[in-house]
């Protein structure tokens, strides 16, 4: 895997906590002439290789890209990401000179073979150096000229590239257009943001530039002295601040595109905001471009991005002016899900005019007592939000043992929550909220964050792990504040809540090493930006949609005419009469065949208030099972009874199931209410037998009902044909593939649905292939393969133990360092293995817990935490006080030592492994291991792939 971080749309991954460097880049030069073929069509590529030397000796190495065609054209300067290098952006820079421009890229000092100290873009040093580079361009042939040397010329580049591109339109009148991406508009804001030092990117920084010496003395210096006192001062600002192009604002007024990206916790989508205020208010052309991706994972979107960048220069550097360059805003967001590999499908929402971070705020009511929040000594154990480079890797699996990659530790945060949404609203900007706080010290060190909570309060998400750090100063008589939060678009599902939080520690940033409290109240509710003129495009209607109620009408029909005389129905078996199904040897041959089996001998029983997966790879027998269940076809041998009765196509006891397969034919013309009620008079069934209102309810749709289906989102006319399952509130429920077509966001909801429905003391059936989400929506499991049952059982069965752990490492590390991993409490053993270390937790106790394991629910719920509710804390906690430690704290055994105020009662038996896991991390970045991913070591992928060998 890459370690750089992304230049100019190259990711190349960026997951790994030690492999995720970011924000720099600069100018390229060598004299080897290269023929390059354009793929296979003309015109030719050729590449000019030189190293050109910059007025103080330094020697940067570049590379030239022109075409055979004849004539002048437009030049292009591509920069690349800090940690890399001219090589980069060689793909982009043989595109863009099919495309008629002539190209250079070029190594930054400090990297690649080029010399010099990295200056994190210095002025005198990497700007001066690009003004070099468009002095060389004005001299050559192919390159026209606006007049004698000024050469036309545009700027491209992500991160690091970037920002050299805003720097350089600042510093050198001749760049005539630029699109940075992914970047910075002040990197003293970017790393010291309100005034906290953010160590664990400004560590990134310096580690994958080569350490310290590799930079110019000053900024050496620099870290070094905030590095140790865990806070920037005024020098250190200032020195960032004349790096950074908002030192040049007013100077910068050429056509920019501004590409940033969502899951970014380096660079977020504010400082974008800066500069598009700034660039717009020097009256030049302004578009601003949201991705999915950024330094901290995600979809880059490269192939779009790069085509909006070349129509953004064939306007400004062509002068087509007919050339669409796309909205002045656009977003990208989840549209869907594809079944087949779990990857997230992406739409654009756009924007005649960019709506800024604050447009169409609405007040979110909030409610809760003051409280108080511990800074514990040392800060230690730190929250958890997001880990540079490893958002996709290691916290994502975590998800897998039932923890939210988001960690607050009871004692160390406030939260306020809001009442439940009553329909769906999207967030699109940076929410905020005033607070009171009050601090034992004279400054208080703050994070906050709003979480998406879901109805049961189970599930907790923290919008692309992004959390605002806060220094409150002049603490110790109380201080009113307003905390402005990440920008962020985010879908809160009706019946969500919103929770603010506002925490002492992050594991990414420096908080005071001297113990504190502090004391937050609300002052006011949660402001939350709308963005109302920002509209997803509608996907377009499937062509089932149109064509599936006629080929049904017709299949009826055919069915009708050809139907074969019923064999006798066997008696009920009044044994089974609670039992929603049972399967007994059940066979079913394939077509004119008689030795070949789609399904053969298959037995399993399903109980009331099981949610069941049904898994196999493709051609396991799933969907003949599912068609047999529902009457649809009859089986060779064996028998299917639900609840006691045997199942023949049009058996009564069918009423009582629901079943969803492929998504059901609506009318597009019709509200999705009325295609209901169509669809249940057609059953011929009493009215008030549908209990539509329930199965609404469940499915969550609220005022969707009464729109055209017309106007639907693929995701919404899965959750309509989901209630159309559900009308009559069938005791068994079938669901084919349910979370085809929805976005993560749905997805989460599709699950709460099934688990809802399943509380009720019904069942349901899922046949998918996201495993990942099988494992947290289920409760039991079937496994099939080849037509034949390999195992059924809970899911924890079949999963393995939670007890082992794989720690995925980005770089080999010595004994003494797996002595001491091995050595840490909870920690068995730990030893080398392919890809990593394997690490055996101590065994949980066998004894149930005899106190709430509050670390169990990383950020703590009022309704069910004992730390927010008084009535449910233990009597050890009402004698200590208000305010006090939560008994037993952190009541899981911590990985490291807790404050004194938290050694009180012993740890109670039970442990929740999420947690465990979630500490073992923190611990492990503490002793700096390098930390590629951590997950548990069988998941249901790697069980599922052992059952059926591999043939998946």
């Amino acid at each position: 895997m890459d370690l750089r971080l992304p230049g100019r749309r190259v990711l190349r991954g960026a997951r790994r906590l030690w492999a995720a460097a970011a924000v720099l880049v600069v100018l390229v030069g060598a004299g080897t002439w290269t023929a390059v073929a354009a793929a296979a069509d003309p015109p030719r590529v050729s590449r000019t290789d030189r190293v050109m030397t910059m007025a103080d000796g330094t020697r940067i190495d570049t590379s030239y890209f022109t075409s055979a065609t004849a004539g002048r054209r437009p030049a292009v300067l591509l920069a690349h990401g800090f940690g890399g290098s001219k090589n980069d952006m060689r793909t982009e820079a043989q595109d863009l000179a099919r495309d008629g421009y002539a190209v250079l890229t070029w190594s930054a000092r400090g990297f690649g073979r080029s010399t010099g100290q990295i200056g994190l873009n210095d002025p005198k040093h990497e700007v001066s150096d690009v003004s070099r580079l468009v002095d060389w361009l004005a001299a050559q042939p192919q390159v026209q000229l606006d007049k004698p040397g000024d050469p036309r010329v545009g700027m491209a580049g992500g991160s690091y590239g970037g920002a050299i591109s805003l720097l350089a339109a600042g510093y050198d009148h001749r760049v005539d257009a630029i699109a940075p991406e992914i970047t910075y508009w002040n990197l003293a804001d970017a790393l010291f943001p309100n005034g906290v030092f953010k160590k664990l990117w400004a560590g990134i920084f310096f580690n994958t530039g080569g350490g310290c010496a590799k930079f110019e003395p000053t900024l050496c210096a620099m870290y070094d002295r905030v590095a140790e006192s865990g806070r920037p001062d005024d020098a250190a600002r200032a020195l960032l601040e004349q790096r950074s192009p908002s030192a040049v604002a007013d100077r910068i007024k050429v056509p920019t595109l501004l590409v940033q990206g969502q899951q970014d916790s380096l660079f977020t989508l504010a400082q974008s905001d800066a500069a598009e205020k700034a660039i717009r208010a020097n009256g030049a052309p302004v578009d601003v471009d949201w991705i999915a991706g950024g330094h901290d994972g995600g979809d880059m979107e490269s192939g779009r991005v790069q085509a909006r960048v070349t129509a953004w220069f064939d306007r400004y550097l062509k002068g087509e002016k007919g050339t669409d360059t796309g909205p002045a805003f656009r977003i990208t967001r989840a549209g869907g899900v594809d079944s087949t590999n779990g990857t997230t499908q992406l739409r654009g929402a756009s924007a005649g005019r960019y709506p800024g971070l604050e447009a169409g705020r609405r007040e979110i009511a909030l409610s809760g007592a003051p409280q108080r929040v511990q800074n514990p000594a040392g800060a230690s154990p730190p929250g958890v939000s997001a880990l540079p480079g490893l958002g996709g890797g290691g916290l994502g699996q975590l998800s897998a043992l039932g923890v939210g990659v988001s960690l607050d530790f009871p004692g160390q945060y406030a939260a306020f929550d809001s009442a439940p949404v009553a329909a769906d609203l999207r967030i699109t900007g940076s929410p905020t909220a005033t607070v009171h706080v009050t601090s034992t010290t004279d400054d208080a060190v703050l994070f906050g964050k709003v979480y998406d909570v879901g109805p049961d309060g189970t599930q907790k998400v923290l919008p692309e792990q992004l959390v605002t750090p806060l220094r409150v100063t002049g603490a110790r008589s109380g201080k009113d504040v307003t905390v402005t939060l990440p920008a962020i678009d985010h879908d809160v599902q009706k019946g969500h809540r919103l929770r603010l939080v506002l925490a002492s520690t992050d594991l990414g940033y420096a908080s005071p090493a001297a113990p504190a409290t502090y004391t937050v109240s609300l002052k006011g509710g949660l402001g939350v930006p709308t963005a109302p003129g920002v509209q997803t495009a509608a996907a377009p209607l499937p062509s089932w949609v149109w064509w599936l109620p006629p080929a049904a009408a017709v299949l009826a029909l055919a069915l009708l005419l050809t139907a074969r005389r019923r064999t006798a129905v066997p008696a009920p078996d009044p044994a089974l009469a609670d039992v929603p199904l049972q399967i007994t040897g059940l066979s079913k041959r394939y077509a004119r065949s008689t030795e070949r089996y789609a399904v053969r001998e298959l037995s399993f029983r399903v109980e009331r208030g099981q949610v069941l997966g049904l898994l196999g790879p493709n051609g396991a027998g799933k969907t003949t099972t599912l068609r047999m269940l529902m009457g649809l076809i009859t089986p060779d041998g064996g028998e299917i009874r639900v609840f006691g009765h045997a199942i023949r196509p049009g058996a009564p006891v069918l009423s009582r199931v629901g079943a969803f397969v492929e998504g059901a034919g609506f009318l597009p013309h019709l509200t999705g209410r009325e295609n209901l009620e169509l669809y249940w008079r057609a059953t011929g069934r009493p009215a008030e037998d549908a209990h539509l209102d329930e199965a609404l309810e469940i499915a969550g749709l609220g005022e969707a009902l009464a729109r055209a289906v017309r106007t639907y989102s693929q995701g919404m006319r899965q959750r309509l044909a989901i209630a159309q399952a559900m009308l009559g509130l069938p005791d068994l429920l079938i669901l084919d593939e349910p979370t085809n077509g929805l976005d993560p966001p749905q997805i989460r909801e599709m699950r709460e649905v099934m688990i809802r429905y399943a509380a009720a003391g019904r069942t349901v059936i899922v046949s998918s292939h996201l495993l990942a989400e099988v494992e947290q929506s289920c409760t039991h499991l079937v496994v099939m393969d080849r037509g034949r049952l390999v195992q059924a059982g809970p899911v924890g069965e079949i999963v393995g133990s939670g007890d082992t752990l794989l720690v995925g490492l980005a770089a080999d590390i010595a004994d003494p360092l797996v002595d001491k991993v091995a050595a840490l409490p909870e920690v068995e053993s730990a030893v080398r293995t392919e890809g990593g270390l394997l690490i055996h937790l101590t065994p949980a106790p066998t004894a149930p817990p005899t106190t709430v394991d509050l670390l169990a629910d990383p950020v703590a719920d009022p309704a069910v935490d004992p730390a927010m509710d008084p009535a449910m804390v233990p009597a050890a906690a009402s004698a200590a006080g208000p305010g006090a430690d939560p008994p037993g704290y952190p009541a899981a055994g911590p990985l490291t030592d807790p404050p004194a105020s938290a050694q009180a009662p012993a740890p109670a038996p039970g442990r929740d492994s999420a947690a465990v896991a979630a500490r073992l991390l923190v611990e492990l970045v503490r002793l700096e291991v390098p930390v590629a991913s951590v997950g548990p070591h069988r998941r249901l992928e790697d069980a599922f792939l052992t059952l059926i060998g591999g043939s998946a």
